[in-house]
């Protein structure tokens, strides 16, 4: 049908690891190269998570050396997926903070299931950690300056509702119709010539990827030096333990 689905499969939570985001950049740049492909539907084969964000094991206690690789790997992810060419639709069906809510938000239409339990937002400043300018870019993009500053600000989770109110995600539909509604959605926008399409999506997110682009070295320099500091590593072994307590 020139429509791929990628389900997300990397129990307990679908964290963002570097092994994860290579798999994810690799599988997407073959979509990519598929001419005969031309939308791809994001949804997760885990219970009640979209994605629980980037992996905090790889932000705590490594190299610099890794670091690097790591945040390397998670700007790779937002280029390529923020810029594709393909129509790009995130079916939620579950929770999405941070990295998950920033996966959701380089899509070109979200569709979550009506759960008030599942919630999606960029929550980093609840873990003491900043959301990087390109974030919160693409966040402001989707829901306008006022909302994203307010939301960021404060860490915030969208229950599901308060998310299509914000217009964080385009439409709720009920858990056993979501795969019908991405599907549905879909066609409707592959019913346009492609390079229509595609040239407006570029005109739409060119100066955001090129900010990026540009600054690129900056950025994970920057995210070294945050990360390596030690209340930063503090507050992240805090953070850890409490989900080991939760489990």
């Amino acid at each position: 049908t020139g429509v791929a689905t990628m389900k997300f499969k990397s129990p307990p939570v679908n964290s963002l690891s570097l092994d994860f985001l290579t798999e994810f950049c690799i599988s997407l740049e073959k979509l990519e190269n598929n001419r005969a492909c031309r939308g791809v539907i994001f949804t997760s084969a885990v219970p009640k998570i979209f994605s629980s964000g980037l992996d905090i094991t790889e932000m705590c206690g490594k190299s610099t050396e890794h670091y690097a690789e790591f945040w390397r790997a998670v700007q790779e992810m937002w280029l390529q997926l923020y810029g594709s060419n393909m129509v790009t639709v995130a079916a939620v069906n579950g929770s999405s903070p941070a990295g998950g809510c920033l996966l959701a938000l380089s899509c070109d239409y979200r569709i979550m299931v009506e759960n008030p339990k599942f919630s999606i937002g960029l929550n980093e400043a609840q873990l003491g950690i900043v959301a990087p300018f390109w974030f919160k870019d693409t966040f402001v993009n989707v829901v306008g300056h006022r909302v994203a500053e307010r939301s960021l600000q404060l860490g915030s989770l969208h229950a599901a509702p308060e998310a299509l109110r914000f217009g964080l995600v385009d439409e709720l539909v009920a858990e056993e119709k979501l795969q019908e509604k991405a599907a549905a959605v879909m066609a409707q926008w592959l019913a346009l010539p492609d390079h229509a399409r595609q040239l407006t999506k570029s005109m739409m997110r060119k100066a955001v990827l090129d900010r990026l682009v540009a600054h690129r070295e900056e950025d994970i320099q920057n995210f070294i030096s945050f990360v390596s500091k030690e209340s930063i590593q503090k507050s992240l072994r805090m953070y850890m333990e409490m989900l080991k307590k939760k489990k």
